[in-house]
């Protein structure tokens, strides 16, 4: 198997995961607005929570980076942009986790901004989805090799 397939196969499956959890995450999110002003005021009263959650997020992005390192065609770019971006959160909430719990009341409190980028996320989630689980189409390869072996043989 070459380097451009391993590295399809490798977007195809993280694609698999991130797809329909991203689709999960923010459909939830969206049908729980009203409970997300208190799940953040219960997340950050305990300083424990940004620190473990930062730790986990940290790491689920770094394995996303060094799992997957393609940039080419436009599911690869999502999946190593979102990688990136997982690991920058996760620096966050470990290293910076006021400014973090305040950057996501200032979101919050913008519903309809936060709601529409659910939105949004979820319709690449549901684009992730169709490209992890959706059947490839391998187009047939003539046989360079034996070039009579569709001819049928004459009686």
């Amino acid at each position: 198997m070459n380097t451009s397939q391993q590295a399809h196969d490798r977007t195809r499956m993280f694609a698999r995961v991130l797809g329909p959890f991203i689709v999960i995450v923010c459909a939830t999110a969206v049908l729980r607005a009203s409970d997300m002003r208190t799940l953040l005021s219960d997340f950050s009263a305990n300083s424990a929570w940004p620190w473990v959650s930062g730790a986990f997020i940290l790491i689920g992005g770094l394995v996303i980076v060094a799992l997957h390192q393609h940039w080419h065609g436009p599911p690869a770019i999502i999946i190593s942009a979102l990688g990136w971006l997982v690991v920058v959160r996760g620096v966050f909430l470990l290293a910076f986790p006021d400014t973090f719990m305040s950057l996501a009341d200032n979101i919050i409190g913008a519903t309809a901004w936060w709601t529409a980028v659910c939105v949004v996320a979820a319709l690449v989630g549901v684009y992730l989805t169709y490209v992890g689980w959706a059947p490839e189409h391998h187009r047939p390869t003539a046989d360079a090799t034996n070039p009579s072996r569709d001819v049928t043989p004459a009686a």
